[in-house]
């Protein structure tokens, strides 16, 4: 549904992103991850016809954003990171407009409108001004007029920035519903959101890909051990020592250690579980066993460890997207 073939776009002497690919099968929904200035919202307004790139290809329901961009733009909703709306209008006069210019057909319109005003929680709000809004009631506003003309794909950049708690965990349900119906790629810096509605993950550092796949596959390739968390009351050096012996022990990284508490995380092949070792270990030392657990590797765990290894590598020029102006969808 979505093909992104070595992507790259330049401002002047500054590249903002760099032979980026990547493909988002129909119905799946995809988070795109990187950190300030790392080309997410560049990439998401190439796809969604906004900008030219300065190279490479991408393609949208087999229609190439450059070449037939009103094709692509009949069939996905964009939802940039900070809304253009119209403050003067109520939200249902708004929203009766952007439909009318997406070509939704008169009879169906006002069916149309009530509908998404519903799954965006802002049915109660459809004759109050847009200007009078809260901030995340307008970014609601802003989702509903994403998902006016049951788009196939949509584009959502930070679509839940500016909601309380609340509001978030309602729109992660009407996101993730949407999958199978609708082809997703949202961008956010909320990790554990994209553990929770993503079906699969797009890192992005610098201006080029990273790394992707699922957060099972992710986990897999940035951790290919195995760790369990141990804690004795022993002295620190001498239980190092010997978990570095037991069989199947890859490495052992020393925690914060206080009041006599050793602590360490131990790292073994992945599927060999090591625990059953370790307690025999601490038992036949007499040492006091007060903690052991394995440790789950979570996406923000790969986000980071990706991110650092790619700063580490040395400097690269990247930036992202001029903030554009304000405009009617």
């Amino acid at each position: 549904m979505i093909q992104v073939d070595h992507l790259t776009k330049h401002y002047g002497p500054v590249t903002a992103i760099e032979d980026v690919s990547f493909g988002v099968e129909k119905g799946k929904i995809v988070g795109f991850l990187g950190p300030n200035g790392a080309g997410k919202s560049t990439a998401m307004r190439i796809l969604s016809c906004f900008m030219p790139a300065s190279g490479g290809t991408a393609r949208i329901a087999g229609f190439d954003v450059f070449s037939q961009s009103m094709e692509v733009r009949r069939r996905i909703g964009y939802l940039p990171e900070n809304a253009p709306l119209y403050p003067e209008l109520p939200v249902a006069a708004y929203l009766d407009f952007v439909a009318e210019i997406k070509g939704v057909p008169r009879r169906e319109r006002r069916a149309r409108v009530a509908e998404v005003m519903e799954r965006c929680f802002i049915t109660d709000m459809q004759r109050r001004l847009i200007g009078r809004l809260s901030k995340g009631y307008r970014q609601r506003v802003g989702l509903a007029q994403a998902l006016l003309g049951d788009p196939e794909v949509l584009i959502l950049d930070e679509p839940t920035i500016g909601l309380d708690p609340k509001q978030i965990a309602e729109i992660r349900r009407l996101i993730r519903s949407l999958a199978g119906q609708h082809t997703v790629i949202l961008s956010t810096h909320i990790l554990p959101e994209v553990s929770m509605v993503c079906d699969g993950v797009i890192i992005i550092n610098r201006g080029r890909i990273v790394a992707q796949g699922t957060e099972d596959q992710l986990v897999e390739q940035v951790f290919p051990t195995s760790r369990v968390a141990i804690g004795v009351a022993a002295q620190a050096e001498a239980v190092e020592r010997e978990l570095h012996a037991v069989p199947g022990v890859l490495g052992v990284e020393g925690r914060e250690t206080r009041d006599g508490v050793a602590a360490f995380v131990v790292e073994s092949p992945r599927g060999r579980d090591v625990r059953g070792d370790l307690v025999r270990l601490v038992t036949s030392r007499g040492w006091p066993l007060l903690e052991l657990h394995q440790v789950g590797m979570s996406l923000e765990e790969v986000f980071i460890r990706v991110v650092a290894g790619e700063e580490a590598s040395g400097p690269a020029e990247s930036v992202e997207a001029p903030a554009a102006p304000a405009e009617a969808p």
